[in-house]
């Protein structure tokens, strides 16, 4: 089994490995040129990241800067809004669901090293997919721990430290963030109108 195979199936793995250095160097061309882009040339830079995501539902915005790993991992749904210093390590698969609003400076890792100094020093590493669902609303500079699942329609405060799994229609602030409410549908129809 590729190196890259055991890292996308959340198995142990050397990111050292030839084919994944390669990834992730065509990635951070393309980020390059994407960063260094005008402002004004939002198609342009669109059409440039498109086949080099996992996977797009429609239109997605994403401001500039923007860095990740490899991009075939990260998935985005129709509508998805991204703000300004993105960094998403996307060893494994990430899935951003449709109308998902992400604040400045949020950080998605799906990267795991080992507990134990003698294997972290091997160089393996392993990684969890991170999944968000739609019409999520994350605050800036919020960090998302490997194996993240955010449910549907949830809020997630400024600064938070994600390390557990948020329900649905859930406000969830802190580090560790924690849920503070439920959103009730009828409140949610309210807010809209």
């Amino acid at each position: 089994m590729r190196e890259k195979e055991k890292m996308i199936s959340s198995q142990w793995y050397n990111p050292i490995d030839a084919e994944l250095a390669a990834d992730r160097l065509a990635i951070k061309q393309i980020l390059q040129q994407f960063n260094s882009m005008s402002p004004a040339l939002i198609q342009e830079r669109h059409d440039l990241l498109r086949p080099h995501l996992g996977g797009t539902q429609g239109d997605f915005y994403i401001e500039q800067p923007f860095l990740c790993d490899y991009g075939y991992n990260i998935h985005l749904g129709e509508g998805v809004y991204i703000n300004y210093h993105w960094t998403v390590l996307d060893c494994a698969p990430v899935r951003v669901g449709a109308h998902t609003l992400i604040g400045p400076n949020v950080s998605l890792y799906t990267a795991i090293h080992p507990l134990s100094p003698q294997q972290r020093n091997t160089g393996i590493e392993t990684a969890k997919p991170i999944t968000i669902g739609d019409n999520v609303w994350i605050g800036g500079s919020v960090t998302i721990l490997p194996g993240i699942t955010i449910g549907d329609n949830a809020v997630i405060g400024a600064g938070s430290v994600v390390t557990h799994n948020i329900p649905a229609w859930a406000v969830a602030v802190g580090n560790p963030c924690r849920v503070l409410k439920t959103i009730p549908h009828d409140e949610a129809k309210r807010e809209t109108h």
